[in-house]
């Protein structure tokens, strides 16, 4: 986290003096919190994660979780086994913005510990997010582990059909005959407004898919959440590429030579992922019209799609079928 918040605090932040805010779900001890102070100026909170927030609910089978997480780990699936990723994806979807922390806030930037940021910041990203009417965005967006997520497109479906959704972005990540195409924006970056969170349409959404209880049988990961949600109640209009901001999570990095003049030092080992990495979903992000693609939804199965407002019936998504 150290060497993380070094490299943000260089590329952007001792310029602006935005405050940080650490959550955890065990206390932080004062050999981290003092060596996190000693990187910045900016206003430091560290908070705990309460357990209702860290959990298993009560609607959750645990015996037929721990056999599922068993089954995961067997098949290899990456952290198919790991209870504590669990938490942290449902926490991620459905509780940070709710901490009492982040109350005063309207906009965060997500940073995570052991990413890498390669290019100098001139600018307030949250400033642009707000003058150009932006809610989320994102540097990097790629194919999900199919295996994972088994149910969690016909959940998806079946919510939007339940709560005649009117959508015009939904299509960037799928279609009524082939389904969910496994793209998301990859949240370990994410600026984005708490107000997006905090609608009560996308707390209906974060409800319905807990209740299910698969953020444990499966491995359901906030990235997809967060990006489905953006498909169901934005347009793309609202979502931003931040093609100037150079980042590095694990092996995948997005970073734009801009010369021996230029404000990048983009990593030498690393390609840039946008268009020649396996998996990225760049293309397809660039190819959806800005205007977007009508999808609309019906309680009785029916979908109406695109400008010539053809009708699709899909029963297996109304309420009498769930």
């Amino acid at each position: 986290m150290r060497r993380t918040l070094r490299e943000f605090e260089d590329r952007f932040n001792r310029k602006y003096q935005y405050p940080y805010v650490f959550l955890n779900d065990e206390p932080f001890t004062e050999t981290f919190m003092n060596s996190i102070r000693q990187l910045t100026d900016a206003t430091v909170e560290f908070g705990h994660v309460p357990e209702s927030m860290w959990s298993v609910p009560n609607w959750v089978n645990q015996t037929l979780m721990e056999e599922d997480l068993a089954d995961m780990a067997s098949r290899n699936i990456l952290y198919g086994g790991s209870l504590s990723y669990r938490h942290m994806c449902r926490f991620n979807s459905g509780f940070f913005y709710r901490h009492p922390l982040m109350a005063k806030y309207d906009y965060y930037w997500r940073v995570e510990p052991g990413v890498h940021f390669f290019c100098d910041l001139d600018y307030d990203p949250f400033v642009y997010m707000q003058e150009n009417n932006k809610l989320y965005s994102f540097t990097i967006t790629l194919v999900e582990i199919p295996q994972t997520i088994p149910t969690l497109w016909d959940h998806t479906m079946r919510f939007a059909h339940q709560n005649n959704l009117k959508t015009n972005f939904l299509r960037m990540f799928g279609d009524e005959k082939n389904g969910y195409n496994m793209c998301h924006f990859w949240s370990n970056f994410e600026i984005a407004s708490l107000n997006l969170w905090r609608d009560e349409k996308y707390q209906a959404y974060f409800d319905y898919l807990d209740s299910t209880g698969n953020f444990f049988y499966e491995r359901w990961g906030d990235a997809i959440v967060h990006s489905l949600a953006a498909g169901m109640f934005l347009n793309k209009s609202e979502v931003h590429f931040f093609k100037d901001i150079g980042y590095q999570h694990d092996s995948f990095a997005h970073c734009v030579d801009d010369g021996v003049f230029g404000k990048c030092m983009c990593p030498e080992d690393k390609l840039n992922f946008d268009y020649t990495g396996w998996g990225t979903c760049m293309p397809k992000w660039d190819a959806f019209p800005e205007e977007g693609v009508r999808w609309d939804f019906k309680s009785n199965g029916d979908q109406i799609i695109g400008k010539e407002a053809r009708v699709v019936s899909k029963p297996e998504y109304t309420s009498s079928s769930s």
